[in-house]
């Protein structure tokens, strides 16, 4: 009798009884604090990183993501308000700048993120960078000071200088209350990227 027609039967019946014990695998994704990634099967907090949460593979409409993250600061402040409106904490953490982070701090940081997520949204609104005091030495001051009229070209500015915000605010209520909460996000431009920190 010939056992060719037997092989395929008995890999089937190997692959299924060996199914269940790759199913249970799961392989983690972690950061060290120097940024260093590691797959493993074990927790990350055993080998001394932190776990790191996947970006959102879909755009959310009108944002324009590259490669899971933000390329301007409009886009990101729309993921921010995709995430909390829709209370994902995953998508609020993937817009997180992590590298650098300890083990204890990142978890400090994914139960503050997990909180923001779940928390009514009022708004978001960009910090922007004090004006800095304007100086007292053009021409024009010093032709009024002395009680001539400003030349033309002084009365008003002639260049406005745009200039990026360097946090966005977080405005919300305390779940099921009126009192307000806000959360002042810095921000990070990293590998052509915008990130919220702390």
């Amino acid at each position: 009798m010939s056992l060719r027609p037997l092989l395929p039967a008995f890999f089937l019946c190997a692959l299924v009884l060996a199914w269940p014990h790759a199913a249970q695998a799961q392989v983690r994704h972690c950061v060290t604090a120097s940024g260093q990634t590691i797959f493993t099967d074990r927790h990350c907090e055993e080998v001394g990183a932190v776990e790191r949460i996947p970006p959102s593979t879909e755009a959310a409409p009108g944002a324009q993501l590259h490669r899971g993250c933000a390329r301007t600061v409009q886009d990101l402040a729309y993921e921010m308000r995709n995430a909390i409106d829709t209370h994902d904490a995953n998508h609020l953490a993937a817009l997180y700048h992590w590298p650098g982070t300890s083990a204890d701090e990142g978890f400090r940081i994914w139960t503050q993120l997990d909180a923001i997520a779940n928390r009514p949204l009022v708004d978001i609104v960009p910090v922007m960078p004090t004006t800095p005091a304007p100086e007292q030495t053009t021409s024009g001051d010093a032709a009024e000071s002395a009680g001539a009229a400003p030349a033309d070209g002084n009365l008003y500015p002639q260049t406005t200088v745009r200039r990026d915000p360097v946090g966005l605010r977080v405005e919300q209520t305390l779940r099921d209350s009126a009192t307000p909460s806000q959360t002042v996000f810095g921000l990070t431009h990293y590998f052509g990227c915008w990130w919220v920190r702390y």
